[in-house]
């Protein structure tokens, strides 16, 4: 494998899932799940229209080109809980840091759940 094919599969560390503080974007409703797989665990993370259209790509790939470039993204963890109906959902549960390192995988992530706007995290 070549050395760009390398980084271009570089990895991720989920910083010990600790929140970064960092104002997220509340312009559109729609977000985007991701599932971040690395050695030691997964998480699920949602990205809006905004911060997706500011990535090279707009999809798993523009993240792992951002991880590349800037070695460090901040992202919404989404998480499984119910609510207020009783339904349950795909929530935005914390900010997490993600950091580049040797192993990683992203890809895209279909909740059969309804999925709950960043905008909405107080709710």
């Amino acid at each position: 494998m070549s050395p760009t094919s390398s980084r271009l599969l570089l990895g991720i560390s989920l910083a010990g899932l600790q929140c970064i503080v960092m104002q997220p974007a509340f312009a559109a409703d729609q977000v985007s799940l991701f599932k971040v797989i690395t050695a030691k665990d997964e998480i699920v993370i949602g990205l809006t229209a905004d911060e997706l259209a500011r990535l090279e790509g707009n999809h798993a790939g523009g993240i792992a080109k951002m991880l590349v470039a800037k070695g460090s993204m901040t992202a919404w963890q989404y998480a499984v809980r119910k609510a207020p109906t009783g339904d349950l959902e795909q929530a935005p549960l914390r900010q997490v840091g993600l950091i580049a390192s040797e192993s990683l995988r992203v890809e895209p992530y279909a909740s059969p759940l309804k999925v709950v706007p960043i905008g909405e995290v107080a709710k």
